[in-house]
């Protein structure tokens, strides 16, 4: 299977009262499924954000299936969903590693787009980098 994978020990820190995964590092999981999918197979599209280019987040959202708690571990995997000039679409899959396979407990999605900052400084519009393309090509597989 194609896509990005990221694994995940929860730990005390992201579990709240009730001793359940908080609600907010499944969005903190996106994030760094991406960055990282991003330092390992594209490197020079970190060192490009240099340039004036940045990512921005415009929207992203998960559904929880199941509840996650301490010392679960959580694989978080990435596709792309679609790819435009200008923005892209990631999806992700939250699964329960347990002894006798996988459980999905959640899916998500975050849309970016690329930006830049114009002559007075306003953010506009910019072209997905050529790297980031082909960065997003190793990720551009269907789901399980």
């Amino acid at each position: 299977m194609r896509g990005y994978e990221y694994r995940h020990i929860v730990t005390i820190e992201d579990t709240d009262l009730l001793g359940n995964v908080n609600y907010v590092n499944y969005v903190r999981w996106q994030g760094r499924a991406r960055e990282l999918c991003m330092r390992e197979f594209s490197p020079d599209v970190v060192a490009g954000f240099g340039d004036g280019v940045r990512l921005l987040t415009v929207s992203c959202q998960c559904e929880y299936l199941r509840e996650l708690t301490v010392f679960d571990e959580v694989i978080v995997r990435m596709f792309l969903g679609e790819l435009g000039q200008t923005q892209m679409t990631m999806t992700f899959e939250y699964w329960r590693q347990l002894p006798e396979g996988e459980e999905l407990v959640a899916t998500g999605e975050q849309r970016v787009a690329c930006v830049q900052p114009d002559e007075r400084g306003h953010m506009k519009p910019a072209r997905i980098p050529e790297s980031m393309r082909r960065l997003m090509d190793a990720v551009s597989a269907g789901r399980r």
